[in-house]
């Protein structure tokens, strides 16, 4: 049977008194939100919409034809109006005029430009002549698992005409062009009456008259494909479970050792970011009897195939009898392994003109009985990658419960991953920030200084993973955050640092959700004001157990994750000017932010070695913000300076007269947790308007 998701039908969502008020192009628009609402219908970035509009010419004022269709890059389900290109229709036809054959179609996506509606900036992609062509004006193109299930057969066209009869055609595998628009404008011709086409190894095409026509046509074929399935397939999926599934708590445990390490193993060029999966679909795809050698035979969908890669490396890992330490032991020679498979295949199938080899490590991670671990530059892109094999899990899981599953030919793989438009379209790029597929954990990072770090952090690229006290706080802050970078680059766990038992839960939630770290910035802090008389001992150990213990309890944590990684790590100590600088009536606190900076030392001389670099800032004064500034302390502090205006006050002592601000003190984070600072170790920078008590000798 096909898993629930898979199984049950597409609603109709079409509203008609939502579009009734839409112009053509906004029919468009909202049409393409509603199909890209469902990964049923296609994955993340995948397919595409068009429609034949017409439109006021702005050069000879007269009527033309336009075609709207969704431009490079784009995805159907986020899309917005200037995410389609437009292309003058009549220019589109003339093109055929130049084409000199399938030989040279490549060159034709050099032509779209001239073929630009109204100096639309959006660049037209390489599916623009499928939807150019066909003699209708709204066409679907969707990447529905329940289609290319029947696509990926080896006798997809028997069944396209079994289950569709003549209302749905059939064509046979071309890479996505020029050619290929050709061919379906031929077959509409040749079948007027058709509503669509299944392309093998690729999708479906749909067409209509108007919007909610081919959006309707679209949603009725993927419900009679489901419908189908849901009869006929009804064997045991994938051969049927031969291994268990472990409690979800064991998988959980195994995937938290598994991801640092292999990050480790994988990250020697760039740094990559981890998703783990087990979810159903993936458990009875990692449970079952066929999973290796289907995994072997890679996706046939060549949108799941750029984001997989030729096919994923199974995990030689035992659920029966699960142990995790010979797994670990085994990683480097299996990755090695995948890694030079992945190269003979690129000197199998490379042209004269082929790109350069690009990473040779797998995507796509399978552990028997556990899930699946994906990793890529970013946490969105392990994300969708991990969503877009699932997709193919569910083709699978389809085509080899009624038919034999047939993946992409090799060479065909091969062509489309080192294809040179898409090669230039990586070119086109921009280059990555300074921390992209860096992974932070900021403690006290709801706070005034934890909050602008972590903005500062991400504002280059990198997850963050916000650790606090305050719950409250804490949910406003990664709500702000993710607010404004996306979600997938912000996590949060409540953390009192003081608790070891929960720092190393923390951590472990930090390993699951982004696959490892590099960077650990130790923020929590207090403040207490008192004189040494007035000092109890529950105060002075408050100070010591927050500022000292806390900051050894997550540098212990990170240093153990840092050295399964294998590949450095990065540790910011926010500090004090109170560590350098003795203060009146906080000696508890001037105490454990000394120890705090002398803990920074010695873990900078052992991690050396192992390019650990441990660095402090020192800030002093930060009220704008800051958590510790409110109530007793700001009061205490005033009282001991006899002032009404603190700011002032600390403004007015600073050698340079400037307040200090939150941002301040994470751009010094930044610049310690970056490159920039990359042979600089156990240092200490200040960031205190200038303090000469407080002067490093």
């Amino acid at each position: 049977m096909l898993n629930k998701q898979q199984g049950s039908r597409l609603a109709n969502l079409w509203d008609d008194a939502k579009a009734a008020g839409m112009s053509e192009a906004e029919r468009l628009l909202y049409r393409s939100n509603l199909l890209g609402s469902d990964k049923r219908i296609t994955n993340y970035g995948g397919g595409n919409t068009s429609a034949k509009v017409i439109e006021k010419d702005p050069l000879g004022g007269g009527e033309v034809e336009v075609l709207w269709v969704k431009g490079s890059g784009g995805d159907v389900g986020t899309i917005k109006m200037d995410g389609f290109s437009t292309l003058y229709m009549d220019k589109l036809n003339a093109l055929k005029n130049v084409y000199r054959g399938v030989e040279f179609e490549d060159e034709m996506v050099g032509y779209l430009p001239h073929c630009t509606f109204n100096l639309n900036p959006r660049a037209a992609s390489i599916d623009t002549p499928l939807h150019a062509y066909v003699p209708r004006k709204h066409v679907d193109h969707m990447h529905p698992d329940a289609i290319i299930a029947i696509a990926a057969s080896k006798n997809s066209r028997e069944l396209t005409q079994k289950i569709f009869g003549d209302d749905i055609g059939w064509l046979p595998w071309k890479r996505p062009g020029y050619e290929l628009g050709l061919w379906l404008e031929k077959f509409c011709k040749e079948n007027p009456n058709a509503r669509g086409a299944v392309l093998e190894s690729h999708g479906l095409f749909t067409w209509g008259d108007t919007a909610k026509e081919a959006y309707e046509t679209t949603i009725e074929i993927i419900n009679k494909a489901i419908a189908w399935f849901e009869v006929e397939n009804t064997a045991p999926a994938f051969g049927g479970a031969v291994k268990p599934a472990l409690p979800a708590a064991e998988r959980r445990a195994v995937a938290q050792k598994l991801l640092p390490v292999i990050r480790g193993l994988i990250s020697a060029d760039e740094r990559k970011v981890g998703h783990f999966d087990d979810s159903q679909a993936v458990l009875d795809f990692v449970t079952s009897k066929d999973l290796v050698p289907l995994a072997a035979l890679g996706t046939s969908c060549p949108d799941h195939f750029l984001r997989t890669k030729i096919r994923p490396l199974v995990v030689d890992f035992d659920p029966a009898n699960p142990d995790a330490d010979k797994t670990l032991a085994g990683l480097p020679d299996a990755i090695a392994a995948y890694r030079a498979d992945y190269s003979a295949y690129y000197e199998r199938c490379k042209r004269d003109n082929s790109p350069a080899i690009r990473d040779p490590n797998a995507v796509v991670y399978l552990i028997p009985g556990v899930g699946m671990i994906t990793f890529a530059k970013d946490k969105a892109t392990a994300r969708i990658s991990g969503e877009f094999y699932v997709n193919a899990i569910n083709v699978m899981r389809g085509a080899s419960g009624v038919s034999t599953y047939v993946g992409l030919p090799e060479q065909e793989a091969f062509d489309i991953e080192y294809w040179l438009l898409e090669e230039a379209k990586l070119q086109r790029m921009p280059k990555p920030k300074m921390l992209a597929g860096k992974i932070a954990l900021v403690t006290g990072g709801a706070g005034g200084i934890g909050k602008a770090t972590a903005n500062r952090l991400m504002s280059e690229g990198a997850c963050v993973v916000l650790a606090d006290i305050d719950e409250t706080a804490l949910a406003a802050a990664h709500a702000e955050l993710g607010g404004r970078y996306g979600k997938d680059f912000v996590r949060s766990v409540v953390m009192n640092v003081t608790d070891e038992a929960k720092v190393a839960e923390g951590f472990s939630d930090a390993l699951l959700e982004f696959g490892g770290l590099d960077i650990l910035v130790s923020n929590a802090g207090l403040a207490s004001s008192a004189a040494i008389e007035d000092t109890s001992l529950a105060l002075w150990n408050k100070n010591i157990e927050i500022l000292t213990t806390g900051y050894f309890l997550v540098s212990r944590e990170a240093f153990r994750i840092f050295r399964k990684q294998k590949a450095g790590g990065n540790v910011v100590f926010v500090a004090s000017k109170n560590g350098l600088a003795a203060s009146p009536g906080a000696s508890a606190y001037c105490t454990a932010k000394a120890a705090e900076i002398h803990l920074a030392r010695c873990l900078a001389l052992e991690g050396a070695s192992e390019q650990i670099r441990v660095n402090v800032v020192n800030p002093d004064a930060v009220l704008r913000g800051s958590k510790i500034w409110t109530g007793e302390w700001k009061e205490q502090r005033a009282a001991t300076y006899k002032t009404d205006d603190l700011e002032a006050h600390y403004r007015d002592r600073s050698m340079l007269k400037l307040s200090v601000f939150p941002e301040d003190i994470a751009e010094a984070i930044y610049f310690l947790a970056s490159d920039m600072s990359a042979k600089s170790t156990g240092n200490i920078i200040n960031v205190d308007a200038g303090n000469a008590q407080s002067f490093t000798r």
